[in-house]
Protein backbone atom coordinates (compact mmCIF):
# COMPACT_ATOMS: atom_id res chain seq x y z
CA UNK A 1 0.00 0.00 0.00
CA UNK A 2 1.10 3.73 -0.56
CA UNK A 3 -0.08 6.34 0.72
CA UNK A 4 0.09 9.97 -1.15
CA UNK A 5 -0.26 13.78 -0.23
CA UNK A 6 -0.29 16.34 -2.37
CA UNK A 7 -0.05 19.83 -1.77
CA UNK A 8 1.06 23.47 -3.37
CA UNK A 9 -1.82 24.55 -4.97
CA UNK A 10 -3.32 27.94 -5.34
CA UNK A 11 -4.40 30.76 -7.10
CA UNK A 12 -1.88 32.70 -9.35
CA UNK A 13 -1.78 34.81 -12.17
CA UNK A 14 -1.09 34.02 -15.68
CA UNK A 15 2.49 33.63 -16.13
CA UNK A 16 3.00 33.45 -12.91
CA UNK A 17 4.62 29.85 -10.92
CA UNK A 18 3.95 27.18 -8.77
CA UNK A 19 5.37 24.17 -7.03
CA UNK A 20 3.25 21.11 -6.41
CA UNK A 21 4.64 18.46 -4.03
CA UNK A 22 3.54 14.68 -2.93
CA UNK A 23 5.06 13.31 -0.12
CA UNK A 24 4.39 9.44 -0.46
CA UNK A 25 4.23 6.96 2.21
CA UNK A 26 4.00 3.40 3.08
CA UNK A 27 5.27 0.92 0.48
CA UNK A 28 7.25 3.39 -0.69
CA UNK A 29 10.35 1.57 -1.96
CA UNK A 30 8.15 -0.66 -4.45
CA UNK A 31 6.87 2.24 -6.70
CA UNK A 32 8.44 2.58 -10.05
CA UNK A 33 6.67 5.23 -11.19
CA UNK A 34 5.28 8.45 -10.10
CA UNK A 35 3.48 10.87 -12.02
CA UNK A 36 1.45 14.14 -12.09
CA UNK A 37 -1.93 13.84 -13.85
CA UNK A 38 -4.56 16.74 -14.55
CA UNK A 39 -8.15 17.16 -14.95
CA UNK A 40 -10.09 20.34 -15.83
CA UNK A 41 -13.55 20.72 -15.70
CA UNK A 42 -15.47 19.09 -18.24
CA UNK A 43 -12.26 17.53 -19.15
CA UNK A 44 -10.67 13.87 -19.26
CA UNK A 45 -7.87 13.08 -16.77
CA UNK A 46 -4.97 13.41 -18.39
CA UNK A 47 -0.86 12.94 -17.69
CA UNK A 48 1.28 15.96 -17.20
CA UNK A 49 4.63 14.30 -16.12
CA UNK A 50 6.33 11.06 -15.46
CA UNK A 51 9.85 10.26 -13.36
CA UNK A 52 10.83 6.84 -13.44
CA UNK A 53 12.85 5.16 -10.53
CA UNK A 54 15.71 5.87 -12.39
CA UNK A 55 15.35 9.24 -12.88
CA UNK A 56 14.32 9.47 -16.43
CA UNK A 57 11.40 11.73 -16.91
CA UNK A 58 8.31 12.33 -20.06
CA UNK A 59 6.16 15.56 -20.32
CA UNK A 60 2.83 15.90 -22.18
CA UNK A 61 3.69 18.39 -25.38
CA UNK A 62 1.77 20.85 -23.34
CA UNK A 63 4.12 21.41 -20.58
CA UNK A 64 7.15 20.54 -22.01
CA UNK A 65 9.95 23.33 -21.33
CA UNK A 66 7.07 24.49 -18.86
CA UNK A 67 6.81 22.21 -16.19
CA UNK A 68 9.80 20.15 -14.23
CA UNK A 69 9.24 17.01 -12.31
CA UNK A 70 12.12 15.65 -10.01
CA UNK A 71 12.16 13.37 -6.89
CA UNK A 72 14.24 14.21 -4.45
CA UNK A 73 14.22 11.16 -2.14
CA UNK A 74 12.06 7.90 -2.21
CA UNK A 75 8.99 9.70 -0.88
CA UNK A 76 8.86 13.28 -2.49
CA UNK A 77 8.11 14.15 -5.75
CA UNK A 78 7.97 17.73 -6.76
CA UNK A 79 5.53 19.32 -10.49
CA UNK A 80 7.53 22.68 -10.66
CA UNK A 81 5.46 24.95 -12.98
CA UNK A 82 6.52 28.43 -14.54
CA UNK A 83 5.03 30.40 -17.23
CA UNK A 84 1.46 29.15 -16.13
CA UNK A 85 -1.36 29.96 -18.24
CA UNK A 86 -5.01 29.79 -17.51
CA UNK A 87 -5.17 26.50 -19.80
CA UNK A 88 -3.39 25.03 -16.77
CA UNK A 89 -6.35 25.22 -14.42
CA UNK A 90 -6.84 21.66 -13.07
CA UNK A 91 -6.87 19.95 -10.21
CA UNK A 92 -3.39 18.22 -10.19
CA UNK A 93 -3.10 14.51 -8.93
CA UNK A 94 -0.26 12.90 -7.94
CA UNK A 95 0.12 8.80 -8.95
CA UNK A 96 2.36 6.06 -7.93
CA UNK A 97 2.38 3.09 -10.04
CA UNK A 98 4.13 -0.18 -8.18
CA UNK A 99 3.74 -3.83 -10.09
CA UNK A 100 0.45 -4.56 -10.90
CA UNK A 101 -0.76 -1.24 -8.99
CA UNK A 102 -1.55 2.37 -8.81
CA UNK A 103 -2.05 4.71 -6.43
CA UNK A 104 -3.71 8.12 -6.27
CA UNK A 105 -3.74 11.13 -3.89
CA UNK A 106 -6.65 13.75 -3.13
CA UNK A 107 -5.39 16.55 -5.57
CA UNK A 108 -4.76 20.05 -4.91
CA UNK A 109 -6.37 22.74 -6.89
CA UNK A 110 -4.11 24.81 -9.30
CA UNK A 111 -6.29 27.96 -10.86
CA UNK A 112 -4.17 30.74 -13.28
CA UNK A 113 -6.24 33.90 -13.79
CA UNK A 114 -6.02 35.59 -16.81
Amino acid sequence: QVQLVESGGGLVQAGGSLRLSCAASGSIFTINVMAWYRQAPGKQRELVATIHKGGSTNYADSVKGRFTISRSNANMVRLQMNSLSPEDTAVYYCNARIVGNGYWGQGTQVTVSS
